[in-house]
């Protein structure tokens, strides 16, 4: 609908604006998110091509150029012979006669919602999610901060701004103290955060050590310039107490975003506040972080594997309306409910995944799970079925999740069956 009619949370009018962070999480197929980026690399997924072609170094994340990543799926979209586009409101579903999958990503307007819940019967789930601020990297002070990746894996990806403990602790009574944006009426009686994604704020709230076990954790990372970090009385002496990382936007490097800093206070609190941080007092910011409700259905009560609702099969569901939580997770399940309607408009049998594969886990948890206090679901490995044996290992278990991920995909689909690069 946009730029017809704007989203809280949208900026531009290209498709797959990425609101939150432009990261799609961990780039390792041994790990849940990556696993679910291989598996869907393997079905040729266009957004992971895509992604997977603005990538920008983010260490060992898949994370992208947020602005040149849009504009390349939209022009693909624009250019494809077979794609209509209407930039329009839809203020209500179709008929039963279409073939239609709902994919109103985190942000479906009032109308259609309602038109929704009248389908339904059920009042509309919903959580508060929240953007992180970008900051211009030239206005960073390196002679605070240091390049650097987590126990230096891969290259030094990340700008990494240190604090002691009195900073620390000055810096989290400040966020306790800020103001925050005034919710909506029709928002402040039901404000749910998702637990995958607190506002800065809120950790901070839930003890004065939450942002060091979360965001700001200081372990595996280490300022030459202190000294040797395998003198133990060096690191003892000079290691930061905690951590406030930067992860690049684009592919230029001159925009930065404060990872895990989604945050729902005033601007003039969140420049005043963030510029406590080390390395921060002087930066200019690109975007300020932002506040936003999430729609999501009482999936187990709604949805099959395959992504039909169950009263109405020519209907299908995508993405984080879903119930799934994350980037990749939305696009897999844009694979499979496009895939499928594909399949009921040449009259053939929709298909569900295997729940071996993450995809699979992830539509079967959606459609399976115990109602009443349903919540988003990001990609992990707890979703899959146990392996025959046990691996104590857990690099190796993960590894033994991802092979046999791998091969039930390409038995289901007809994909290749190549083990996957770690």
């Amino acid at each position: 609908m946009r730029p017809v009619k704007r989203s809280p949370a949208h900026h531009s009018k290209e498709f797959a604006e990425l609101v939150c962070s432009n990261s799609f999480g961990a780039l390792s197929s041994d790990r849940a998110a990556g696993l679910l980026q291989e598996e869907l690399r393997r079905l040729g997924s266009l957004v992971i091509r895509t992604a997977d072609h603005h990538a920008v170094p983010a260490g060992g994340a898949l994370a992208v150029d947020r602005g040149r990543y849009s504009a390349a799926l939209t022009a693909a979209l624009e250019d494809h012979p077979l794609v209509t586009i209407e930039r329009k409101e839809q203020l209500s579903l179709p008929g039963h006669d279409q073939i239609t999958v709902l994919a109103t990503g985190p942000l479906t307007s009032e109308s259609l919602a309602e038109d929704l819940r009248a389908f339904t019967g059920r009042n509309d789930c919903h959580f508060f999610d929240a953007a992180s601020p970008i900051v211009d990297g030239e206005t960073i002070d390196m002679a605070k901060a240091f390049r650097a990746s987590r126990y230096d894996k891969g290259d030094a990806d990340y700008i990494n701004c240190p604090m002691d403990k009195e900073q620390y602790l000055a810096f989290r009574e400040a966020l306790l103290t800020a103001e925050q944006a005034e919710l909506k009426d029709f928002e402040k009686d039901s404000a749910t955060f998702f637990e995958g994604c607190l506002p800065i704020e809120e950790l901070a709230r839930r003890g004065e050590d939450t942002m060091r076990y979360g965001p700001l954790k200081p372990i595996g990372l280490w300022d030459p310039r202190w000294g040797d970090v395998n003198d133990r009385d060096v690191r003892r002496a000079k290691r930061a107490y905690a951590v406030v990382q930067l992860r690049q936007e684009d592919k230029d490097g001159r925009l930065w975003n404060l990872v895990g800093f989604q945050t729902n206070l005033k601007w003039g609190e969140q420049k005043r506040v963030l510029r406590m941080i080390p390395g921060l007092e002087n930066a200019e910011f690109v975007r300020f972080g932002v506040m936003h409700r999430n729609t999501f259905l009482e999936a187990p009560q709604l949805l099959d594997p395959t992504l039909q609702f169950r009263t109405r099969h020519t209907l299908l569901a995508a993405g984080q309306i879903t119930g799934t939580e994350g980037y990749a997770a939305a696009v897999a399940g844009g694979w499979l409910a496009g895939t499928n309607a594909a399949r009921l408009a040449k009259g053939e049998t929709p298909i569900d995944l295997p729940p071996t594969c993450m995809i699979g886990a992830l539509t079967h948890f959606i459609s399976e799970a115990p109602s009443g206090k349903f919540q988003p679901m990001p990609p992990n490995f707890g979703l899959l079925p146990e392996l025959p044996e046990r691996i104590r290992d857990k690099r190796r278990r993960y590894g033994a999740y991802r092979d046999r991920a791998l091969a039930d995909l390409a038995l289901k689909t007809g994909t290749v069956a190549e083990p996957a690069l770690a």
